[in-house]
């Protein structure tokens, strides 16, 4: 099951970043890290996921992170993909 997700997930992503001017390509390859504010709630939950110690609330807040940095991560990877064949960018 994964797989087929993460193949649909690919899928949908290369369609977006077909749509991208070389300028959008780019700006998405550059993405910068997270927020140092950001940075220390995701560090925060994924310290008391370690531990076993999440609330209900705080495992969803953690799932829902946890997957759009991995949607962003996947944008940025094929992003920077496309910039490498583009001419000058």
């Amino acid at each position: 099951m994964r797989q087929s997700v993460d193949t649909t997930l690919g899928k949908f992503v290369d369609h977006l970043i077909r749509g991208f001017t070389p300028e959008v390509a780019k700006h998405f390859a550059e993405l910068p890290k997270p927020n140092p504010e950001f940075q220390a709630r995701l560090d925060e939950l994924a310290e008391k996921a370690n531990e076993g110690t999440l609330s209900p609330e705080e495992a969803k807040e953690y799932d829902k992170y946890v997957a759009y940095m991995d949607f962003i991560a996947l944008i940025r990877l094929k992003a920077r993909l496309r910039v490498s064949t583009l001419p000058n960018v």
